[in-house]
């Protein structure tokens, strides 16, 4: 009896992240959400400028790479050109809280009936290591060597608790994979953002606190530490929107 494989949504290749980068675990999550919902033929998939650029290698499902930040805006395109997709973003950071933040924004209060996938590791991977809106007041990159100061830089950017104040998002929840509990909480999140789409209600984000042990100069283990200990409770898990559950509340 098989009780763990690779998801057939996942292609069978070697991933380009950097050892201890869970982007390999969200790819996951993703996969097995397809996987399990039987919708592998018809998702299309949207990969975004940053370190997951080369997602579209490796999802078993049609992928489009869209500029810098526009993936919300192509995915968009993509729902409304033929409905029966079902499309999803996966996006960094600095692609989608910096320079697609009116795309992240727009959909979101438009409610369009797309799934957001978004990865938060505080920093600029790709790149090299800068500051990125979600890094953490004090927090050490490329280009703040003394630390993220909030006077001169302002302070970061809480993308969920942003949108969740919009009315149009259908649902909005922040999720972890630095242990197997939030791992498993995350792939719950995920599905159900899928699910959402497929029954169309509409805009889902889902949130991820990521970590990213080569630009925070740690081990793969001290990562996982160091998110736990620095960006939960920064950017603290949980639910942050859901109108179905708010109205099935409201009407008991």
């Amino acid at each position: 009896m098989v009780v763990f494989e690779k998801p057939k949504s996942l292609c069978d290749v070697p991933l380009h992240y950097c050892p201890g980068c869970t982007h390999g675990i969200i790819h996951r999550l993703v996969a097995e959400a397809i996987d399990e919902l039987g919708i592998e033929g018809r998702t299309v998939g949207v990969a975004p400028v940053g370190c997951a650029v080369m997602a579209y290698n490796y999802f078993n499902c049609d992928m489009v790479e869209a500029a810098h930040g526009r993936a919300p805006a192509v995915a968009t395109g993509i729902k409304r050109a033929d409905p029966e997709n079902i499309v999803f973003s996966y996006q960094g950071d600095g692609d989608l809280a910096s320079i697609g933040t009116a795309e992240t924004v727009h959909a979101a209060t438009r409610n369009e009936n797309i799934t957001v996938i978004f990865v938060n590791n505080a920093i600029y991977g790709m790149t090299g290591g800068q500051m990125a809106p979600t890094t953490l007041p004090g927090q050490v990159t490329q280009t703040s060597p003394y630390g993220r100061d909030v006077k001169h830089c302002g302070y970061p950017v809480k993308i969920s608790e942003m949108l969740s104040q919009l009315d149009g998002p259908e649902y909005i929840e922040r999720v972890a994979v630095n242990n197997v509990k939030n791992v498993r909480a995350a792939k719950k999140a995920i599905k159900k953002a899928f699910q959402n789409q497929i029954d169309g209600k509409g805009f889902s984000l889902i949130e991820v606190i990521s970590s990213c042990p080569t630009n925070w100069g740690l081990s793969p283990e001290k990562a996982l530490k160091w998110l736990e200990e620095n960006m939960i409770p920064y950017y603290p898990l949980g639910v942050y929107k859901d109108r179905t559950a708010e109205k099935e509340a409201a009407a008991q």
